[in-house]
This record gives C-alpha cells, structure tokens and sequence, in this order.
C-alpha cells in the first residue's frame, strides 16, 4: 500500500515531485579553492580537484537531517588525508546499480548504459536502448526498491550502487555496506525546479568520468529550456489549468511552488492553486476543485487515466468540467514502455525542455505550430 500511495502522489502531481526541506549537512567539507559547478540543483555539489572530486549530496530524501559526502579518486589521484573518512569510490566507475528509473536516461544519454548490471523491478524501465540490454540479460533483477536483495547484489558486486530512498530507513543499504559494497545516494528527485532536476547528470559524468560530456548534455538541456520560456512568455493568453484527480474521496493536485506549478508558470498558464504554498501536493474534496476549476480551459495530468471514458466510468462527475466537455484533457499516462512503465516518468526529469515545449504546445498551439507532443497526449 505504501508504494501505490506514493505512486499516486506523484502522478496526481502531474511531475513526479515531492515536498522537501533543505538541511544543514552534518559533515563540512573544506573545498577551498574548489568550486562547485553545479547551478540549479539544490541538493547537489561537485568540486572538482587534482585527481579527485568531492560530491556532496544534501537532499538524499524528504527532510533529511544529514547529507552525504563521497570522494571519486582517479587512477593515481591522491586524496588528502582529511577527506579519507568519507566514502571512496575509484573512477571512471565501470558497474554500476542504479535503483530509480530517473536514473538511466543520464546513463544512455553518456553513453555508458553497458555498465549498468542490476536494476530493481526492471519491469519498470521503458526505454527500448535499456530494455534490450534486459533482454539480453545483461541487466540482473536486484529485487524491489523497498526490499533489495542483498544476496544478488553482493554477489553481483557492482562498483557502486547509487541509492534511491524517500526516508532514512536504509537498513538494506547499511547491510550492503557492511559487506564492502560502496552506495552512493541520488536526490535527484527531491528537486523542485526543472533545470535542478536535469542538472543531476552531471552527478553521473563524475561517475563515470563523463565531466565534459555531462556539462555540455546539460548546457545543450539548459539553453533549449530557456529559448522555449522565451516563446512561452512572447504568448498573449494565459490559459486555465488544474490537475490531479480523486484517489478515494480525496483530489490530489501539486502546491503552487511545486515542480509542476513552476512548468505551468513558465508555460504562461493560469494555474488555478498557484497561490498555495508549497512543493508538495494539496489534499481537497471534489467539491473544492469542482468549484473553482468547472469553468478552467485545460485539465492536464489527470492522474493515470488514458481516456476520457475510463474517467466517466470511475467517477461520471468528472463530466461537468468543461475541459472534459471540450475535451482539453491532457494525460502523460498513455505513452509507456514495452512492459508498462510511464515514460514520462523516466526521462521527464532529464528533459525539461520536452516537458515545457510539450506545455506550450498543448496551451499555446500557435506558438509551436510544428511541434509533435513527446509525453503528453489528448485524451479521447
């Protein structure tokens, strides 16, 4: 029940995101005269020295009180004594497990995705340049995110295994430790603005000694991204929009300062809770949103329907909004990979360029006349 909880969390969030708090990281590390190269990301730092590198990550979950710091030492880098109390990892790092989707879209994208040898519930992963890797069963299943299976792990033995938590109940992870293996946590997820999302994979070229290639995927990401927002804020009409959907007698939909909130705001939308405070999501009955949003132009990520009649068969009320009437409903849940999995899911996070020109598209079609939707579609 936990995972389907969250599950729907995140989809009624339209983009997957959740709440989180900045904390002060117990262990300082003197980087000086490093500097850190990352811009966006929030919980995410690189220093980048003479034979190693220092990352620090702040964010490894929801309110965490402790952050982690880890060092990747090149062949005959020296690390200097004052940081050998930290977690060393030997790069470029030549297998990996990775345990979130939103992790091998910086794998293939570095070109490095033949390192990956364990991944749990691969079912999970659509991209069809991975899935092949599966098949071929070159990637192992390393059991359930929230239940890891040590054996198969430890006798896989990968060079590391970046972790994936939303708390710091890790005991899986800590009895992979005590038996040598070496974690590196990724928060990528707990990111709250599109470009510190995406700017993770420099997180992955330090990995796999990719630092040149990372920083220009990102650049490349990065510039797409702001040329969109300056279509989006040239557009005249501010459309209005609303999200979500009930999850038993409750509507899920994203705070105003959520990740999804913030591509709605760069797309020139008029989200309508835009003005509630927070990243995480708000919690109201159907009646709240029926009153506020029945007259809203656009209804976009309705939770996981993949039609127009699956939601009048789940709850016919659905039908009195406009957007459904006119059929302005946009889902992202149809497109998935060959075993099920929501593309959007994946590979969103690494490409908010798509996401945005997907908005602008849906919202302001004469601004982006030629442009195919990548992860949304209209429901029927």
């Amino acid at each position: 029940m936990r995972k389907i909880a969250l599950l729907l969390l995140l989809s009624a969030m339209v983009f997957t995101t959740v709440s989180c708090k900045k904390e002060t990281e117990k262990t300082a590390v003197n980087t000086t005269p490093g500097e850190n190269t990352i811009k966006h990301a929030k919980g995410l730092s690189i220093y980048n020295y003479d034979g190693y590198s220092v990352v620090k990550v702040t964010n490894p979950w929801p309110e965490a009180k402790e952050g982690f710091t880890y060092i990747l030492q090149e062949k005959n880098g020296k690390v200097p004594d004052s940081l050998q109390k930290y977690t060393t990892i030997s790069v470029p790092v030549q297998s990996v497990v990775v345990t979130s989707t939103t992790h091998v879209p910086s794998l293939e994208l570095l070109g490095v995705e033949s390192k990956l040898v364990g991944f749990p519930n691969t079912d999970y992963i659509s991209s069809e340049k991975t899935r092949a890797l599966i098949e071929a069963k070159k990637v192992k299943e390393v059991g359930k995110n929230e239940n890891l299976n040590t054996e198969v792990l430890i006798d896989l033995a990968p060079e590391v295994i970046v972790g994936f938590s939303i708390d710091n109940n890790n005991k899986t992870y800590a009895t992979l430790e005590k038996a040598g293996l070496k974690i590196m946590y990724n928060g990528d997820w707990t990111e709250q603005t599109p470009l510190g999302k995406a700017e993770w994979i420099k997180f992955f070229g330090a990995l796999f000694g990719k630092k040149k290639e990372a920083d220009a995927l990102f650049s490349s990401i990065e510039q797409n991204y702001t040329k969109t927002l300056a279509i989006a804020q040239n557009t005249t009409k501010k459309p209005t929009v609303f999200s979500g959907a009930m999850y038993q007698d409750t509507w899920y939909l994203p705070q105003g300062d959520s990740w999804a909130a913030l591509f709605l705001k760069d797309a020139n939308a008029d989200y309508l809770w835009k003005d509630s405070k927070g990243t995480g999501s708000i919690s109201l009955s159907f009646e709240a949103v029926f009153d506020k949003a029945q007259k809203a132009d656009f209804w976009i990520g309705p939770g996981q329907f993949t039609s127009i009649q699956e939601m009048l068969a789940l709850n016919p009320h659905y039908g009195q909004f406009d957007a459904v009437k006119n059929k302005n409903v946009y889902s992202f849940a149809v497109k998935k990979g060959k075993k099920g999995g929501i593309i959007y899911f994946e590979l969103a996070p690494t490409r908010p360029d798509l996401v945005l020109k997907d908005m602008i598209r849906i919202l302001h079609p004469e601004a982006l006349p030629d442009y195919q939707l990548h992860f949304f579609q209209k429901l029927e």
